[in-house]
C-alpha cells in the first residue's frame, strides 16, 4: 500500500518539554484520517512537523515518499495547508484573495485562470467575487482560505482546525467539499475536536499528552471498547455519578454524559443495576476516548 504519511518515532521536544512523542502514523493516500485531541495535546505541533515547518528533534517520517529530515522544501510544494487563523486579506475582493495566492504558487495564466473559476465554483463564491472579503460570513470565509490553499492541487491536504468557529451549516458545506477532494485522490488530514466530524473520517488518531494513544477505523475504535455500555438517565447526572461511584461496583469506567451517566461494565456484572433504568447503546467515539484518556491516565500514575 502506497501511503502519504509515514512516520516512525516523530519526536518533537522544547526545552525538556516534549510536546510530541514517539508518533508513528501510516496514512494511505487518498484518506480522509482525523487527528484528534484536547488542546496541547501536540496536534498542530504534529501537523507543523508534517508540513516541513517544524524540524522533528527525533524519529523519521516520509510524506508522499520525501524525507522529512532533508526534502523539506520539495514537501512544501506538494502540500495544501489551511488552519483556523489562514491568512485571508480582508481589504482584497474574494477574487483578489484567489489571485494573490495563485501568484505565490507560481502558477501560468492559464492554469491561473482555470483553478480560480474551479475554487470559485467549489466553494459557492461564482456569485461574489467582486465582495469584499471582509463583509463574508465565517463559513464563506472558511471556503475561500480552503480554496486559496488548494489552488496548486495538492497530493495531500492538511487542516488544523479548520471547522472552529463556525456554523453547524457551514461545518457540514466545508466536509462536503473534503469528501469531494478525497474522492479525486487527495490525501486529507484534519485535526478537530469535534467528534460528529470524527465519525466521518476512513481513519483516526488520538494524540493525549503528545502521545498517539488509539489509531484505527472509527468502527473498530467502538468495536475494541472492552465490556459493555450502560446508559442510566436521571434528571441529576452528578448525583447519581456519585451514588454508583460510592458503592464501588467493579466498573470499568463511570462518568456522567449529558442528562445519564454511562457505565462500562463486564458483561457478567449486569444484574449489578436491576435497579436502574438502563438502556445497554452503541459507544459513540466520545466514549472511547474517554476510556482511552483514562487508562492512559492511570498508565502515567503506575
Amino acid at each position: 500500500m502506497m501511503y502519504a504519511v509515514a512516520t516512525e518515532n516523530l519526536t518533537r521536544m522544547f526545552g525538556n518539554f516534549t510536546a510530541v512523542n514517539q508518533v508513528s502514523l501510516k496514512i494511505p493516500q487518498g484518506s480522509i484520517y482525523g487527528f484528534l485531541g484536547p488542546n496541547g495535546s501536540g496536534k498542530s505541533t504534529t501537523i507543523r512537523m508534517l508540513c516541513g515547518i517544524l524540524t522533528p528533534t527525533s524519529g523519521n517520517g516520509h510524506i508522499l515518499g520525501l524525507d522529512l529530515a532533508t526534502q523539506g522544501e520539495s514537501i512544501k510544494e506538494q502540500i495544501g495547508y489551511m488552519s483556523q487563523k489562514f491568512s485571508l486579506y480582508d481589504d482584497l475582493t474574494v477574487l483578489e484573495n484567489l489571485e494573490f495566492y495563485a501568484g505565490l504558487y507560481n502558477l501560468s495564466a492559464a492554469e491561473r485562470k482555470e483553478r480560480i473559476e474551479n475554487m470559485l465554483t467549489m466553494a459557492g463564491l461564482k456569485d461574489r467575487r467582486q465582495e469584499m472579503t471582509a463583509n463574508l460570513s465565517g463559513g464563506w470565509k472558511q471556503r475561500l482560505a480552503l480554496g486559496c490553499s488548494i489552488l496548486h492541487k495538492p497530493s495531500i491536504l492538511f487542516l488544523d482546525e479548520p471547522t472552529g468557529g463556525v456554523d453547524p451549516k457551514s461545518r457540514r458545506m466545508f466536509w462536503d467539499i473534503i469528501y469531494y477532494l478525497s474522492q479525486q485522490g487527495t490525501t486529507v488530514m484534519v485535526t478537530t475536536h469535534f467528534m460528529d466530524e470524527a465519525e466521518h473520517c476512513d481513519a483516526i488518531g488520538f494524540i493525549y499528552e503528545g502521545s498517539l494513544i488509539a489509531d484505527d477505523t472509527p468502527a473498530r475504535l467502538k468495536q475494541n471498547l472492552p465490556g459493555i455500555l450502560l446508559e442510566i438517565p436521571t434528571p441529576d447526572p452528578m448525583g447519581l455519578f456519585a451514588e454508583l461511584a460510592e458503592r464501588q461496583r467493579d466498573v470499568l469506567d463511570l462518568y456522567p454524559y449529558g442528562t445519564s451517566v454511562h457505565a462500562l461494565i463486564r458483561e457478567e456484572r449486569l444484574s449489578d443495576y436491576k435497579d436502574y433504568e438502563y438502556n445497554v447503546i452503541t459507544p459513540s467515539l466520545e466514549d472511547v476516548f474517554v476510556y482511552y484518556v483514562k487508562s492512559k491516565r492511570k498508565e502515567l500514575i503506575v
